[in-house]
C-alpha cells in the first residue's frame, strides 16, 4: 500500500523508529519536528494521512490539525503521551480517525493506518452488502456506510458506532455497549465520548438530508437506530 504520509513528531527516537517501519512497509514519509514545518510541507504537496503528535514544541497537535485541515481535508491520526478523556474528546470533535497513546507498537500502528487508508480509498469492486433498511448500505470490506445514496465521511470511531446501531435497528444500546463496540482503545473512555460521536453522526446525516434524524435518544438508557417505516 503506497501512500504519502506526513509525520509530525518531535521525539527523534519515536520518529526514527516510525519512519523506518512505515518506509519498510512501502509508505512515502515526510517527517517534521514542528507544526510550522508541517504547514509548509502541506502547502508544498498533498498527503494521504497526517500523523500528529499532540505535544509539539511550537503548538498543540490539535491546533495544527485545524490549520492543516484548512489546507487539505486529509485523515488524521493523533499520537500522544497523555491519555486524558478531554484529549480524546477534542480529537474526536476535530474529526480524527484514530487516537494512539505512547508507547505503542509500530506494527499495530501500521495496521491502524492501513485501515484508515482503505476506508478513504476509492470504492472496491466487491458488491455492497445491503443493510436491513433500504436507506442504508453497509460495505464492511471497505468499512464504509452509505445513507440515501451518499457516502458518509466517517472517522473510525463514528463508523464502528454506526455499524453497531445499523446491525440491529430498533435495539436500544447502552453507552457502555457502544463503547465496547469501539474496541480496546475505548476502555478508559466515558459516556461523553459516545455522546460526542452521536452528535457528530447526526450532523453528517443532516448534511445529506436536513430533516434526517434516524438516531433516537432513549434518556437514561442509550441510543437506537430508527427502524424503516
Amino acid at each position: 500500500m503506497s501512500a504519502n504520509i506526513l509525520l509530525v513528531e518531535d521525539e527523534p527516537a519515536i520518529a526514527d523508529a516510525l519512519v523506518f517501519a512505515l518506509q519498510r512497509d512501502g509508505f512515502r514519509v515526510s517527517h517534521c519536528l514542528t507544526g510550522q514545518a508541517a504547514l509548509l510541507a502541506a502547502q508544498a504537496r498533498r498527503f494521504d494521512l497526517l500523523i500528529l503528535d499532540v505535544g509539539l514544541p511550537d503548538q498543540t497537535g490539535f491546533e495544527l490539525c485545524r490549520a492543516l485541515r484548512a489546507i487539505q481535508p486529509t485523515p488524521v491520526l493523533f499520537l500522544t503521551a497523555r491519555n486524558e478523556e478531554v484529549d480524546r474528546i477534542v480529537g474526536l470533535e476535530l474529526g480524527a480517525e484514530d487516537y494512539v497513546g505512547k508507547p505503542f507498537s509500530p506494527r499495530e500502528l501500521i495496521l491502524r493506518i492501513k485501515v484508515i487508508l482503505r476506508r478513504h480509498a476509492e470504492p472496491m469492486a466487491a458488491s455492497p452488502a445491503p443493510a436491513p433498511d433500504d436507506e442504508w448500505i453497509h460495505e464492511p470490506t471497505r468499512a464504509a456506510i452509505r445513507f440515501r445514496q451518499h457516502d458518509l465521511p466517517l472517522t473510525r470511531s463514528e463508523y464502528l458506532l454506526l455499524a453497531c446501531l445499523l446491525a440491529q435497528p430498533g435495539r436500544v444500546f447502552s453507552r457502555e455497549q457502544l463503547l465496547a463496540a469501539l474496541g480496546p482503545q475505548s476502555e478508559d473512555s466515558t459516556d461523553r465520548v459516545i455522546d460526542t460521536l452521536i452528535k457528530q453522526l447526526r450532523a453528517k446525516l443532516r448534511a445529506v438530508d436536513s430533516a434526517a434524524d434516524p438516531i433516537i435518544t432513549h434518556r437514561g438508557f442509550g441510543y437506537s437506530l430508527k427502524r424503516s417505516s
